[in-house]
């Protein structure tokens, strides 16, 4: 689809009626979730029986079916996967989207044919990025929400992949696959379709609306058509937890606008009216971010969704929509007569009846006019063949000759063959327990946090930003191996961002953190050394071994996994995980603190939001381009030391202290004690679902 004129409106389907909504509305294709493992586990979703049918109904219609297993799975979980994923392709289906890199590069090795989505779970929004995930197999790319026009462009241009983007529906404050604040604060993972939207509630910046994480929707559907022109195949409708009116009106919207049609206003009232947050945005498309992002839902934003707008949405999905074109031929055999119908992929049905005695010619134009009515059905007759001087035959008979051509051809576009799936015994290498102390890997966020217990340390982590001079001189002075920490959001920094690294290469300062697959795809291009992130959402053994292969040096798993989890993973490569610091909660690129009249304040020291318990969570901003909300308390696992043996080295991560907290922070690391402020374990026990 990259290389062609072609432009795809793909709606959300959350369950059957959503489903018929969307066909019928005019989508090109849909996706939707099956029983498990889809990033929107609380949609009514399909059971096997219902995804059957719905792949069935689409592509006798010609509507592509994706099927979202876009969530991280669990160890245990990788079997069942792989099982729904072989049920998929006997269907078979036309996408599957996916999350999990363990996933991917399994089923990349056992359904090849199998086109494959990178699910905007994965963060992608640089051109390496989407070029790794390319070479690694990926026939599409959903980028991130947060992209500008001008960077899709610069992807687009940089990488033969194709890609797809969000045009109308809900924004999330953070990245996507970024977010840990619904895991950390109540066990429900985002990144296992569970999330409970804690950014819908207040959370306060100073001199902000005292919502400053939640994002109007964003609508970008008037300009669809820029979209296409900045490289983007497939325009993404979010809502697969929407009603099907709703689905009906962003999908009539999208595809008028995709055609060059105007867009009604009362259309796109209507779409407002049935959900939106204070209105509309568009500012990451534009790169018009700020407060004007910002929104809730309001009393009129609820009430506006009368039963009278709902009724007339309805009209947009009541009927078929004949987007099925085919050619008919009547002809007279000998005792019978035959009509032929034929789609443009060369299907082709037949019906026969024989002729009655006695019967008159009915004339051609008379003949046309029957067989062209196909209202009730998804065809559009558009070539007819009927002898010029007409077919001996009643009105009835042809009739009933285009019914039974018409449901033998939709029978027939509604089968497939499967597609090859090949079977693999799921095995992976035991990993040993250490022995002794647990080495620790610090990461500061500035080099004024260092403190001389680092010395300690295996290695230090500090940002990519460290002027090599800086380094020199760390390393004259006794501390150990520094790792170079290279921004995990990069937009539009990408090229600024190998200048940095090969700078200090140069300098023979080598080994980079990686939070991301496209520093990841930059390290490699680079040929240095590189250790995997948190970020990189590690779930499993198979996941591992992907990174492995990519040739990453170490990995920290991620948090959500519970030491029993954790202790289950196998394969060889070193692992991992953060033993102290306040966890990430959210990597957003609008920052909630400049959500105030004032706007971007320049913070030199982290600001906090205040939520209605009056926690406070820190907001840390690196550059003006990485800003993460942290825990309003630092995770402490450093006492638990034989839970921490299946693990290779433990990481302390400072971001809010002073060098000499950072000391005293790591003097209690060394000891194995427990501390003397609040602290939490995290997920360490707890898991999520």
């Amino acid at each position: 689809m990259k290389n062609s004129q072609y432009f795809e409106v793909l709606a959300p389907a959350g369950g059957p009626e959503a489903l018929r909504a969307a066909v019928f509305a005019g989508a090109d294709a849909v996706y939707l979730g099956g029983p498990a493992f889809g990033a929107r586990a609380n949609a009514k979703n399909f059971s096997r029986e219902e995804l059957a049918q719905a792949v069935a109904f689409c592509h006798g219609r010609g509507v592509r079916v994706h099927v979202t297993v876009n969530t991280l799975l669990k160890e245990t979980e990788l079997p069942e996967a792989l099982e729904f994923v072989e049920y998929l392709c006997s269907l078979p289906v036309d996408a599957v989207l996916v999350q999990d890199m363990g996933l991917f590069a399994l089923l990349r090795r056992r359904a090849a044919e199998l086109p494959l989505h990178a699910s905007t779970q994965m963060s992608l929004h640089t051109p390496a990025g989407a070029e790794l995930l390319r070479e690694l197999g990926a026939d599409r790319v959903v980028l991130a929400r947060e992209l500008s026009l001008e960077e899709i462009r610069e992807i687009h241009e940089s990488c033969p992949v194709e890609l797809e983007s969000f045009v109308h529906g809900a924004l999330c404050m953070s990245v996507s696959g970024q977010c840990a604040f619904s895991a950390l604060l109540g066990g429900r993972s985002g990144n296992r379709g569970l999330c409970a939207q804690p950014c819908r509630l207040p959370f306060a910046a100073p001199g902000g609306t005292g919502h400053d994480l939640s994002l109007k929707d964003l609508s970008f559907v008037r300009e669809i058509g820029q979209l296409k022109q900045a490289g983007v195949c497939s325009a993404k409708i979010e809502g697969r937890m929407k009603r099907p009116e709703y689905v009906a009106a962003a999908v009539s919207a999208c595809r008028r606008a995709a055609d060059g049609e105007e867009v009604s206003q009362e259309l796109l009232s209507d779409l407002e009216a049935v959900f939106s947050r204070s209105g509309f945005t568009q500012g990451y498309l534009t790169g018009k971010r700020g407060a004007s992002m910002f929104g809730v839902r309001r009393k009129e934003d609820v009430t506006g969704a009368t039963e009278k707008v709902f009724s007339s949405l309805r009209g947009l999905y009541r009927g078929e929509a004949s987007r099925v074109a085919v050619s008919m031929a009547l002809e007279q055999q000998g005792k019978e007569l035959s009509l032929t119908v034929r789609d443009e992929e060369g299907r082709e049905a037949q019906a026969r009846s024989p002729i009655g005695q006695g019967l008159s010619l009915l004339p051609k134009e008379r003949c046309i006019q029957q067989l062209g009515k196909t209202g009730s059905t998804p065809f559009r007759a558009e070539s007819f063949f009927v002898p010029e001087e007409g077919v001996p035959c009643g009105v009835s008979v042809l009739n009933a000759l285009r019914r039974q051509a018409l449901e033998e051809l939709l029978s027939l576009r509604e089968r497939r063959e499967a597609i090859p799936y090949r079977e693999e015994a799921l095995s992976f290498a035991s990993h040993p327990r250490r022995e002794g102390d647990l080495p620790l890997r610090a990461q500061f966020r500035t080099v004024e946090q260092l403190c001389p217990q680092a010395r300690n340390c295996r290695e230090i982590v500090l940002p990519l930003e460290t002027p090599v001079e800086t380094l020199k001189r760390l390393r004259e002075e006794g501390y150990p191996s520094i790792f170079l920490d290279i921004p995990r959001a990069l937009f539009g920094e990408e090229k600024r961002t190998v200048r940095q690294m090969e700078q200090h290469m140069s300098a023979g300062f080598d080994k980079f953190v990686c939070g991301n697959l496209g520093t990841v795809a930059l390290a490699r291009k680079l040929g240095a050394e590189f250790h995997g992130s948190f970020s990189l959402n590690i779930f499993n053994t198979a996941s591992l071994e992907c990174f492995q292969e990519l040739g990453i040096s170490t990995a920290e798993m991620s948090f959500e996994l519970t030491a029993r989890e954790l202790a289950g993973i196998g394969g060889t490569l070193p692992r991992g995980v953060m033993v102290y610091g306040r966890q990430a909660l959210m990597l957003v690129r609008n920052c909630p603190l400049a959500n105030s009249p004032k706007g971007c304040l320049h913070c030199k020291t982290p600001g906090c939001l205040t939520d209605r318990k009056r926690k406070q969570f820190p907001v840390v901003c690196r550059g003006g381009k990485n800003i993460e909300v942290l825990n309003s308390v630092p995770l402490w696992l450093c006492d638990l030391q034989k839970e921490l043996s299946p693990l290779d080295f433990g990481v302390v991560r400072f971001t809010v202290e002073n060098s000499v907290e950072c000391g005293s922070v790591l003097d209690a690391c060394f000891r194995g004690e427990t501390p003397g402020f609040d602290y939490t374990r995290g997920l360490f026990h707890r898991g999520v679902e």
